[in-house]
């Protein structure tokens, strides 16, 4: 296991609802609402845009994803759908 020296990256996503989710698995059955996902994908390796539409974070223990173009990086706000 990678020693925590402060380079580790973490993560979290919280979701209002259940039915957000598209896949997950839990140990321990809640019954409420809000989801929270936390977590580390370990020592940063590489971080980069696939095929501009992809931002993917590759770390020592996983691969944190979120399709979000390269051009929204960095706006103030997002126009809602």
């Amino acid at each position: 296991m990678e020693e925590k020296n402060g380079k580790e990256r973490f993560f979290s996503v919280e979701l209002g609802s259940k039915s957000d989710l598209k896949n997950v698995s839990l140990a321990n059955g809640g019954h409420g609402e809000n989801v929270l996902v936390e977590g580390t994908i370990g020592g940063l390796r590489t971080a980069r845009f696939a095929e501009g539409v992809v931002l993917e974070v590759v770390g020592s223990r996983g691969v944190l994803r979120i399709n979000v173009a390269e051009n929204e990086i960095g706006r103030k706000e997002v126009e809602s759908e």
